[in-house]
């Protein structure tokens, strides 16, 4: 059983493994040597070959418990034939949504064109370097992917003004992505993935009212659905704001926390195993900060299992080295 096992299975408080959102990516060097030559973000994901190292990459540097697979939660848009690119500066940006073609595609259509994913995960599992440790696959969550899959880019300045309009739409495809987020994830956890992380990026976008139906009732249904693949399930519903209520109803097997919500807060409210929650920004300070953050939240979690890894994912400007200064502080905690 690994470290990360022990805790999100066990709940054993006595060990604090570690390991960081993105931490295979772009803060590397070694990353960043492939990146230049592999422009384009999804052909980078689908090489399994050149995924699978950068997936290595932060083991063969780090004493970290678990590789995270190299891939995007787009990939299943990517996977429903909705056009996928990343571009320079903007981030990614989605063609139309082209219902009828999603409704008509096969299963093993999907499979086939995202399968370079599943590849992946075997080449890691049966890698030398993971020996003991922890393979997490992941998905988007269906909230996340509705927002790009309409909205067809980041909603960092807001919805489109008729997002909401066509509720009958909206509801059509919320129930084709949690069909294929399943077959997603099974096909991940028949690779070899050990954990599922979901990812809900933008939670943080909804009114309360909302919750329930873009949120909790989809969600449910793939926690549900993961569990009864005898695998666990880390959420991160990034900036929901209201924790616990998620966990009371969503019920995953740890929650992963972002950096505005109080780690006191969350320790009085929640009992499940938590994960995360130092800011990323403070590895882009000093050894000192780094030291005095950290420690702060093994402290707080010190009697609760916990998974130390950050409130989201690396920065591009963080220096490897502050990164190994960290991963060695939780070590020897």
């Amino acid at each position: 059983m690994t470290l990360i096992d022990k805790v999100l299975i066990n709940n054993d408080t006595s060990i604090k493994p570690i390991w960081i959102m993105r931490q295979a990516g772009r803060y590397l060097p070694e990353f960043r040597e492939i990146r230049t030559k592999n422009p384009d973000f999804i052909k980078l994901c689908l090489n399994e070959v050149l995924s699978a190292e950068i997936t290595l990459q932060p083991l063969k540097r780090f004493d970290l418990d678990a590789a995270i697979i190299f891939s995007d939660i787009l990939m299943l848009p990517y996977g429903l034939n909705q056009k996928v690119e990343f571009r320079k500066g903007i981030g990614p940006i989605l063609g139309n949504l082209e219902l009828d073609n999603i409704i008509e595609l096969e299963e093993s259509d999907f499979v086939e064109k995202v399968r370079p994913v599943y590849n992946l995960i075997s080449l890691i599992k049966n890698n030398e370097l993971t020996k003991n440790k922890s393979t997490i696959g992941f998905i988007g969550a269906p909230w996340t992917l509705l927002v790009y899959m309409i909205n067809q880019r980041s909603p960092k300045s807001g919805l489109k003004h008729n997002f909401f309009e066509d509720e009958n739409f909206i509801d059509k495809v919320l129930k084709l992505i949690e069909k294929f987020l399943k077959v997603h994830i099974k096909n991940q956890v028949e690779s070899g993935a050990q954990i599922i992380q979901i990812f809900d990026s933008w939670a943080g976008l909804l009114e309360q009212k909302n919750l329930s139906k873009y949120i909790y009732t989809p969600t449910i249904n793939l926690v549900e659905y993961i569990k009864s693949l005898k695998v666990p399930v880390i959420c991160f519903p990034k900036s929901i704001k209201r924790y616990k209520e998620f966990c009371d109803i969503v019920n995953p097997s740890a929650i992963c926390i972002d950096y505005e919500v109080n780690p006191k807060e969350i320790l009085k409210d929640i009992k499940i195993p938590v994960q995360g929650g130092m800011d990323p920004k403070i590895l882009l300070t000093s050894q000192e900060n780094v030291k005095k953050e950290a420690k702060k939240y093994l402290d707080i979690f010190k009697d609760h299992p916990y998974i130390f890894n950050l409130g989201h994912g690396i920065l591009p400007d963080t220096d490897p080295k502050m990164m190994d200064y960290l991963v060695k502080l939780v070590k020897d905690y």
